[in-house]
């Protein structure tokens, strides 16, 4: 069963920058879409991104496009968020999850990570 870590969650100042990992368990990792999710308090929880398994192809909720870059490394098993220009509306629990078919977009995954606390505040 494939086991998800992630890790880099901090506090950050508005404008600041930073950088999620969610390591995969297994040498299977490579074949999953990955996606990073995020839920704020009293809110539902939202797909920030999503890459495929070969990392060819990406996705982003329109809140983040220009500031959050998505990226995997499968020799390390690993998948990247690069969160840029943060603001106050990005805090929350930043969750990645893997999903075994590309072409859902990471909407059905079936393996979740137990999330990172971000938080963006001066």
């Amino acid at each position: 069963q494939l086991q998800l870590v992630e890790s880099g969650g901090t506090l950050v100042q508005p404008g600041g920058s930073l950088k999620l990992s969610c390591k995969g368990s297994e040498v299977t990792f490579g074949f999953y879409a990955i996606g990073w999710f995020r839920q704020a308090p009293g809110k539902e929880r939202e797909r920030v991104s999503c890459t495929s398994s070969s990392g060819y192809s990406t996705d982003y909720t329109d809140s983040v496009k220009g500031r959050f870059t998505i990226s995997r490394d499968n020799t390390k098993n690993t998948v990247y968020l690069q969160m840029n220009s943060l603001k106050p509306d990005d805090t929350a629990v930043y969750y990645c999850a893997a999903d075994p078919l590309d072409d859902r977009l990471c909407s059905e995954p079936d393996y979740w990570g137990q999330g990172t606390q971000v938080t963006v505040s001066s």
